[in-house]
């Protein structure tokens, strides 16, 4: 067993409890105040030389005061249980069974939380392993509603001059260096309304729009492929009219399109593929824009496009994180890539700063109603994200 995984053994019961206490708070997009509150509380507890909460309500804690930089950053918002039927126990009771947890953000993402307030702890002990770096957890707000938003702010505002980002989300334990972007478009057809007994004096939006749906739909399978990150894709993810009653022509229709971006995609040329589709011809294609109040109140508008973002694989932080997994596993992880969408899109999308992923375990359980994280897990993952700081000076990994 490796010193790192020795120290993180040592905390097997707190940290598993601690994840516990943080499932049994619900914390939604803008609702996280009792969960960063606890955290900050819980990063004060185990001593760290600062804890506190921004102005958009993130939860930082700092440990060392060396010239390298380092965040590592996982988010504390969850989407909602949906119909509480559909769960075999409560969401929110932090159950354990067969060494895992459940609950409702066990897995997505208040296990990488509670697995680096912890590492955080061993950084601690073992003076960052006498590394010149300071580290930064971070607990952000709101990814699920509009992922980077939060983490791009305290990475601007917050935390000064940051060198590179470990985003915790769920890998298996493996290292990831990328993903897919996204864009949430809307498409609108305006028609004219008529009395439904007579259609033809009318000109109905939702039968105009129809034909544009199947040529997305067959848009999505002529998409490109990338050899790392995949194709993109484009789905119809919502439909809605505008009638004066179930007996007038609809006057107008709207879809909303889920568009996954690979590496070489931008805003621009999602928008054009769509634009250049024949049903397209006089329909308004527009970007959509998230504006909602963080739970302290601070309001920042966006644009709904998140970017593509890769590292090549033998970026030095790409191999410093996963020398250092090694190093405190004993085991090699793999190098890929997350199907869904991170904070990363800040980090390495728009500002550019060096980010891998690394977290317990696995995306597949997201969202879900076997929503976990297995101990064991979280006990490597205490003991990897404990081990990356001495790798990352090493490699003098910085923008």
């Amino acid at each position: 067993m490796s010193e790192y995984l020795d120290a993180a053994e040592r905390y097997r019961e707190d940290v598993a409890s601690f994840l516990r206490e943080l499932v049994e708070l619900p914390s939604p997009s803008g609702g996280e105040r009792a969960m960063a509150e606890r955290v900050v509380a819980q990063m004060e507890k185990l001593g760290y030389d600062e804890a506190f909460t921004d102005k958009m309500g993130n939860a930082v804690g700092r440990i060392g005061d060396g010239a390298t930089t380092i965040v590592m950053d996982s988010h504390m918002d969850t989407v909602g249980i949906g119909d509480p039927g559909a769960w075999g126990f409560d969401p929110y009771e932090g159950k354990i069974e067969n060494g895992i947890i459940y609950g409702r953000g066990a897995g997505d993402d208040k296990g990488c939380m509670a697995a680096m307030v912890y590492a955080g702890r061993v950084m601690s002990e073992r003076n960052l392993d006498e590394a010149d770096a300071t580290v930064y957890v971070i607990g952000t707000v709101m990814e699920e509603d509009c992922d980077g938003l939060a983490l791009g702010f305290a990475l601007s505002e917050t935390i000064p001059n940051p060198d590179c980002v470990i985003i915790g989300e769920s890998t298996d334990l493996d290292i990831y260096r990328g993903q897919r972007g996204r864009i949430e478009i809307s498409v609108s057809i305006t028609g004219r309304s008529a009395h439904a007994s007579a259609p033809e004096r009318g000109d109905n939006a939702v039968a105009r729009m129809a034909p544009l749906i199947g040529e997305i739909t067959d848009l999505n399978e002529r998409l490109t492929p990338h050899d790392f990150l995949g194709r993109g894709s484009v789905a119809v993810t919502k439909v809605e009219c505008e009638t004066a009653s179930l007996n007038a022509i609809p006057a107008s229709c709207t879809i909303y399109l889920d568009r996954r971006l690979t590496a070489g995609e931008t805003s621009e040329s999602a928008v054009a593929e769509i634009a250049a589709l024949p049903a397209a011809t006089g329909a308004k294609i527009e970007i959509l824009h998230y504006e909602e109040p963080a739970w302290t109140g601070l309001t920042l508008e966006t644009e709904k496009y998140y970017p593509t973002w890769l590292l090549e694989e033998g970026d030095p932080l790409v191999q410093a994180a996963a020398h250092a997994v090694e190093k405190a596993l004993g085991a090699k992880p793999a190098i890929s890539k997350w199907v869904f969408s991170t904070n990363g899109v800040a980090s390495a999308g728009r500002m550019r700063i060096p980010t891998v992923g690394f977290g317990p375990g696995t995306e597949i359980h997201a969202h879900t109603t076997e929503d976990q994280c297995p101990i064991d897990h979280l006990v490597k993952a205490v003991a990897g994200y404990a081990a990356m700081p001495r790798a990352i000076v090493d490699a003098k990994v910085g923008r």
